[in-house]
């Protein structure tokens, strides 16, 4: 049987992407077998661009595929492979580059390289493709919660961002296919759905009269699945019709990731984000107001070119007054090719370094605050595994609706199932809850009860 070995770097996208492609390899009669450990005959390298380490580790793990086995057929695909295919055809011992399209073609690339090693270039010109690249995956290592990947590419171009010349245009999936995928998913017993996309609230940009709240409504009359999740949606894309949807529905998860990258109004122009402060600030008291106990995550960039102690002190307190429930804090990486990484005034590693630190105990006292709101109150834990780090001691953890990771009691009969449970302690990272009882049909009940 011929093995195929994968090594995935980068977002969550890019692993959606690995685990579609392995679909491909499985029809074929492949098997999957681990990169570090075991020789493969094609070694498929899924890589990132969006720093330039991301780049270099990048080559990296692709020399070390050539290493493991020289005669092994190496792919690699991805951001870094759209953005930079000579670069990467340039190392010894890679035979075929496909960017992030064409991947449904990879077998037949595969194919024909087995039969005459003739390297191949496949990437495309990105900005020319309209079309979303339909590659379904049917079954996840997680049985609690599948992802269902319903747009590519990205049309802001803000001034950091490599994003859109990897990933090309916004492009969304056909609504009939992502309601089949996600009947399909069910059917397989999952019973979360996270929609995913590199913009993923940019949803039906390019779509006739058709936006992600009319998605959320047909995903909404869908039985059996029981909670959707968004994983990330821009405070611009949040307008009238998606605050109704997102009131209304029984389904919809309480818990947003808005990025805000910034709390100070001239940095956010710089990055030509889409939005002033008082404009998220507003959008998220309407949301607040909508979403009753919502959670809601951020990202933040720190140190971009040019921030001075004042327009950090300025985030700092904008930040805090957001009261978000965590944040994802990142310093400002120069990515080649971007406009941010010809500005003036770059900020020194130590400031930045400094800046991320006093962002990250903020991060963890809002955490801490948002779980404590919660404590003697009773909400709805859907069981992934066993407790990290508590193997074999009769504990299992998993997540609230509203994205508070919990532990509690149980056994592995009730992964996978709908338990009601009531809150009895708060971390940052984790709470604690006693089971109260395990609901197997969530339509007997109102998820915001």
């Amino acid at each position: 049987m011929p093995s195929v070995a994968f090594y995935t770097l980068g977002c969550k996208v890019n692993f959606y992407d690995t685990e579609a492609m392995w679909q491909l390899f499985k029809n074929e009669g492949y098997e999957q077998v681990d990169f570090e450990t075991t020789t493969a005959d094609v070694y498929v390298i899924n890589t990132c661009t969006v720093t330039n380490t991301g780049d270099k580790k990048s080559r990296q793990i692709i020399r070390r595929a050539v290493r493991r086995n020289p005669d092994a057929v190496i792919a690699v695909t991805g951001c870094y492979a759209q953005t930079s295919p000579a670069e990467i055809m340039a190392i010894p011992g890679v035979d075929l580059v496909v960017g992030t399209q064409d991947r449904d073609k990879l077998m037949g690339f595969i194919a024909d390289i087995q039969k005459d090693r003739r390297p191949v270039n496949a990437v495309r010109n990105i900005m020319k493709t309209r079309e979303f690249e339909e590659l379904d995956v049917p079954d996840f290592a997680e049985r609690t919660r599948a992802f269902l990947k319903i747009q590519e590419g990205c049309n802001n171009f803000c001034t950091f961002c490599i994003i859109p010349w990897s990933r090309g245009l916004s492009r969304s999936r056909k609504p009939e296919s992502v309601l089949n995928q996600a009947r399909q998913l069910v059917a397989s017993g999952y019973k979360e759905i996270v929609l995913t996309g590199i913009h993923t609230g940019g949803y039906g940009d390019d779509l006739e009269n058709y936006r992600l709240a009319n998605l959320l409504q047909d995903l909404d009359k869908i039985d059996g699945l029981e909670r959707i999740r968004i994983s990330s949606i821009e405070a611009s894309q949040i307008d009238d019709e998606m605050i109704r949807v997102l009131n209304a529905s029984p389904k919809m998860c309480r818990h947003l990731h808005i990025p805000l990258q910034a709390g100070d109004d001239d940095i956010l122009k710089r990055m030509r984000r889409k939005y002033t402060t008082a404009e998220f600030a507003d959008k998220i008291a309407r949301i607040h107001e909508a979403m009753p106990g919502v959670a809601i995550t951020t990202d933040v960039i720190v140190g971009f070119p040019g921030e001075t102690e004042e327009q950090f002190e300025n985030g700092y307190r904008f930040m805090e007054r957001m009261g978000f429930a965590e944040m994802h804090v990142f310093p400002y990486s120069k990515r080649t090719g971007t406009p941010a990484a010809r500005m003036e005034d770059q900020v020194d590693e130590e400031t930045k370094h400094e800046r991320v630190h006093k962002l990250i105990d903020l991060s963890e006292r809002m955490q801490a605050a948002y779980g404590r709101e919660w404590v003697g109150r009773e909400l709805y834990v859907i069981p992934e595994r066993e407790a990290k780090g508590a193997e074999g001691q009769g504990l299992i953890s998993g997540y609230t609706d509203n994205y508070l990771h919990v532990v509690l009691s149980g056994d592995e009969s009730m992964i996978g199932k709908l338990c009601r449970v009531r809150i009895t302690g708060s971390g940052v990272n984790e709470c604690r809850g006693e089971l109260l009882s395990v609901q197997d049909d969530i339509r007997e009940i109102a998820l915001h009860a």
